[in-house]
């Protein structure tokens, strides 16, 4: 279900439904059942969040943010997250791609009990628009960033696109 309604809102916006802002397409897909936290915040030495990447393995290979754990989309687990984190009051930060997938796996983790849960505003797109750094497989620095698709590679502003 997840997947079709993701593929439904590619597919509308290839015919002409595109959004105007960022705020606009996360209004529009979003159901802010959980809160966003920008990425200026989240870049602040005092925070200090665990950060799950809700993006599928080769986005995440391409790039992510620094000390991201991969939790993935389409085969995230929830029993694997909750073994790996059993604190449940941890500030923890979701992201992907702009914060649409993000806001499902976060609400996901609410569901299941986590008490401090936010969805990264803009994903990894408005992280590296705003000059913050992100890092490949290999944990260097990158300016490659896989774009999800053509339709959506309007979001990113700077780096290198990625389609694979």
């Amino acid at each position: 279900m997840k997947n079709k309604l993701l593929y439904i809102c590619v597919f509308l916006s290839a015919l002409g439904f595109s959004q105007e802002s960022l705020d606009d397409l996360l209004k529009q897909y979003n159901t802010h059942d959980v809160p966003y936290i920008s990425v200026e915040e989240l870049a602040m030495p005092k925070t200090n969040a665990i950060v799950l990447d809700a993006r599928e393995r080769n986005e995440f290979e391409v790039s992510h943010l620094k000390d991201a754990i991969y939790v993935g989309y389409d085969h995230f687990q929830l029993q694997d997250i909750t073994k790996q984190l059993p604190d449940k009051n941890k500030e923890i930060v979701v992201y992907c791609s702009l914060g649409i997938r993000s806001e499902v796996i976060a609400s996901k983790l609410k569901n299941a009990g986590y008490t401090n849960v936010k969805n990264l505003y803009g994903g990894i797109f408005e992280w590296k628009n705003k000059n913050f750094n992100v890092y490949n497989a290999t944990q260097k620095e990158t300016d490659s960033v896989h774009v999800f698709s053509k339709l959506w590679s309007k979001w990113l502003k700077k780096g290198i696109k990625v389609y694979e």
